[in-house]
């Protein structure tokens, strides 16, 4: 119904009901719109304008990812989506709180991340991250998940408890 509140809203590029591309398993994948890192090469260049793409509520979202219940989990990409944080965060949280595996994808590294409360606020709810930037001169086609050499697979619960290893492939 129009004009009916849909919860926090995210400006949102598209989303993939059932990719196997976006992280392990059969995932549903937000493609957060708008990135100002605008890396040479990146694979989603459309995702770049920060007033493209449309505004989405995130009980709408929530809705499409319960839609399929063969998914085993989120994904958030983009674009960058800790430019997003807070109202993904939400969504996180419900994806959490449904048994189901939390990935997000960032042109920042983790150290970079830490210092903002609403980024905190969707780590919190991220099991994987993979971070940093798409570098064109470390492209490789030879690592999972991953565009460039230079990116990590993050366990993010294993660094917010100081847990030793919690990097889990990269540099």
């Amino acid at each position: 119904m129009p004009g009916t509140f849909d919860g926090p809203r995210v400006r949102v590029a598209g989303t993939a009901q059932d990719s196997i591309v976006d992280g392990p398993g059969l995932r549903f994948a937000v493609f957060a719109q708008g990135c100002v890192r605008r890396c040479p090469g990146c694979h989603n260049p459309q995702t770049h304008r920060l007033d493209g793409g449309e505004l989405r509520g995130v009980d709408g979202l929530w809705g499409e990812l319960r839609g399929n219940p063969l998914t085993t989990g989120l994904t958030l990409s983009g674009g960058e989506p800790f430019l997003q944080a807070r109202p993904l965060a939400e969504l996180a949280r419900r994806a959490k709180g449904a048994g189901l595996g939390v990935w997000a994808f960032t042109g920042f590294y983790l150290y970079q991340l830490l210092r903002d409360e609403d980024h905190m606020e969707l780590l919190r709810c991220t099991d994987v991250l993979v971070d940093g930037p798409f570098v064109q001169g470390k492209k490789t086609l030879g690592l999972p998940w991953r565009g460039s050499s230079n990116q990590r697979l993050v366990d993010v619960q294993a660094f917010l408890s100081r847990k030793a290893g919690y990097v889990i492939d990269g540099e």
